[in-house]
């Protein structure tokens, strides 16, 4: 599975690469919204890992524009925050997540998220869905 982690904090982005790629996932990191949106257009991703709050494009910006586009729409996003995951339920926004976590992150709980996942394939590329 090839996963898109985007957290404009390095030591959390650093962090889901190593445990996520010593695991076999294929993983790809970007600082904010906007350097996402070009690494999700450059590349095929099953899986974004998007954190909440970054400068330039938030988390929840990010989402919007993703689920807007025929293209990426199905893509799940894992959604990160430090606000409290009941706080995140209350946006309009909320459905457009495939899951939301609180930060720190408790690893156990994100790899479970992610074996949830079962690929599908879309076209001529695999997507992870939930079922």
């Amino acid at each position: 599975m090839n996963i898109l982690v985007v957290d404009d904090n390095k030591s959390v982005r650093d962090s889901l690469f190593n445990v996520l790629t010593q695991i076999g996932y294929d993983v790809e990191c970007a600082v904010n919204g906007l350097d996402a949106l070009e690494k999700v257009k450059s590349s095929s991703h099953q899986l974004c890992i998007v954190d909440h709050l970054m400068p330039l494009m938030n988390g929840v910006q990010l989402t919007k524009n993703l689920k807007q586009n025929e293209q990426y729409k199905n893509i799940p996003i894992i959604f990160m925050t430090t606000q409290g995951s009941d706080a995140v339920k209350l946006l309009p926004e909320c459905q457009l997540f495939y899951a939301v976590i609180n930060k720190p992150l408790e690893q156990d709980q994100l790899l479970t998220l992610i074996s949830q996942l079962r690929p599908v394939k879309l076209s001529d590329e695999m997507i992870a869905v939930n079922e």
